[in-house]
């Protein structure tokens, strides 16, 4: 896994797909970190089932309640985190939570842009405010040294369909509202890593590939990558980031994806 030491990271949208594999890969480290949060929208019902298992393996593993399209929610779950760490900070921010609708864009409307929108560019935007007095504690732990996914960074997990040059699987769904959404994602992970370089903290935006997922494989055609395959490529990924990838858009395999 390279050069990748996370003391203590949190993973939305982790009681599923790329998510919950993340959380699992993480645990399953030779020096897994101290602490892995696993934020996700209702940690005590069925769909949290799988991770609530590895949770009762695991103490490392704690499980967080969060809604991405919550303010208050964000904040909560900030606050929870930080009682947990005891004063340290958190190294990693992997903002995984996503949604999407099948729409053509004929079909678009102002509910499902909003919703969209909401939960895969407003959702990450918020974590990162509300996770930033943490991320910063986490650089300032680490004096002196680059910017790495070790120190502090947030990680969006965007997806080249919403590269504006690529428009990747175009001919496979429209789906517009999400690729906008990916589209503003980017944007905001350019922003951030412009803002919080001072603060010592690298952000990078993420494609996992057409996984295997609820989510990607919903169509009639099954996506080349596995949910497993794909993690384990974004990890090796993480542990070879440096100074010169913070505001970059990297697929799974490392390749700079076109904005």
């Amino acid at each position: 896994m390279g050069d990748l030491h996370v003391h203590s990271l949190l993973v939305t949208g982790a009681n599923r797909g790329i998510g919950l594999e993340l959380v699992r890969q993480f645990l399953g480290m030779p020096s897994p970190p101290a602490w892995v949060f696993a934020a996700c929208r209702d940690p005590k019902g069925q769909r949290a089932q799988e991770l609530q298992n590895l949770a009762s393996k695991h103490p490392n593993l704690v499980i967080i309640p969060l809604e991405v399209t919550d303010p208050a929610s964000i904040k909560a779950a900030a606050a929870r985190v930080g009682e947990h760490l005891r004063g340290s900070g958190l190294n990693l921010l992997i903002n995984n939570a996503g949604t999407a609708k099948a729409s053509s864009l004929d079909a678009e409307t102002l509910e499902n842009m909003t919703q969209i929108y909401t939960t895969n560019t407003v959702g990450p935007l918020l974590l990162g405010q509300a996770f930033l007095p943490l991320l910063k504690k986490a650089a300032q732990g680490i004096p002196g040294s680059a910017l790495n996914c070790s120190k502090a960074a947030i990680i969006n997990m965007s997806s080249s369909a919403g590269s504006i040059e690529e428009v990747f699987l175009w001919n496979y769904g429209q789906v517009v509202s999400y690729r906008c959404s990916k589209a503003a994602l980017n944007m905001l992970t350019k922003c951030q890593s412009l803002r919080y370089r001072e603060h010592g903290i690298l952000c990078a935006a993420l494609h996992p590939g057409w996984v295997q997922t609820d989510m990607g494989g919903s169509g009639s055609q099954k996506p080349p990558v596995r949910v497993d395959e794909s993690v384990r490529g974004m990890l090796k990924v993480l542990s070879s980031l440096s100074e010169k990838d913070t505001g970059t858009f990297l697929d799974w395999e490392g390749k700079v994806v076109p904005w």
